[in-house]
């Protein structure tokens, strides 16, 4: 079974910072690209941002400048550094892989149980 351990959530204030990280209880055979995404009550999941196997990057426009994505491949762990953290930036967020569980099988994606991030203004 496949989990994606998500952690650094929570309650902080307007201008701070968090640091979100997610961890793979397995191994994988290979990583296309890691992601953040988030969900807001009555909206849809959107990226927040991405990192590719080969280190590329995208961010979301409402997070660029202050977002920043990494990995560490050994420890098949994803993070996200929150600065400047804004109200809007409320959100539940979730960790995605995509990636080949093992040789012989497809690309797929697998999420995490997500992390609730509540800034206050």
């Amino acid at each position: 079974q496949v989990q994606l351990v998500e952690s650094g959530g929570g309650l902080v204030q307007a201008g701070e910072s968090l640091r979100l990280s997610c961890a793979a209880s397995v191994s994988f055979f290979s990583i296309n690209s890691m992601a953040w995404y988030r969900q807001s009550p009555g909206n849809m999941r959107e990226l927040v941002a991405r990192i590719t196997s080969s280190g590329g990057t995208e961010y979301a426009d409402s997070v660029k400048g202050r977002f920043i994505i990494s990995r560490d491949n050994a420890k098949n762990t994803v993070y996200l550094q929150m600065n400047s953290l804004k109200s809007e930036d409320t959100s539940l967020y979730y960790c995605n892989f995509f990636a080949r569980l093992r040789r012989a099988q497809l690309l797929g994606d697998y999420w995490g149980q997500g992390t609730q991030v509540t800034v206050s203004s």
